[in-house]
């Protein structure tokens, strides 16, 4: 199963290339939180300071619903 949250930038859709998904996958052997954005080739994801507090709930959230 999968819980996700996704966080865009104020006025972009939530499939914009800037937005950020936070979800907890439990597939491969435990639980964990991804954090990731559509275009993250790199596997790096800049985080703008003003949407850091609405990114950082998201990831509190999640790990509260992890069950370990």
């Amino acid at each position: 199963g999968m819980t996700r949250l996704v966080i865009a930038p104020k006025g972009e859709p939530i499939f914009s290339e800037q937005a950020t998904t936070v979800e907890i996958d439990d597939e491969a052997g435990g639980e964990f939180v991804v954090i990731s954005r559509h275009r993250s080739n790199d596997g790096k994801i800049a985080i703008d300071p003003t949407e850091w507090p609405a990114i950082r709930a998201a990831v509190d959230k999640m790990i509260g619903l992890c069950r370990s």
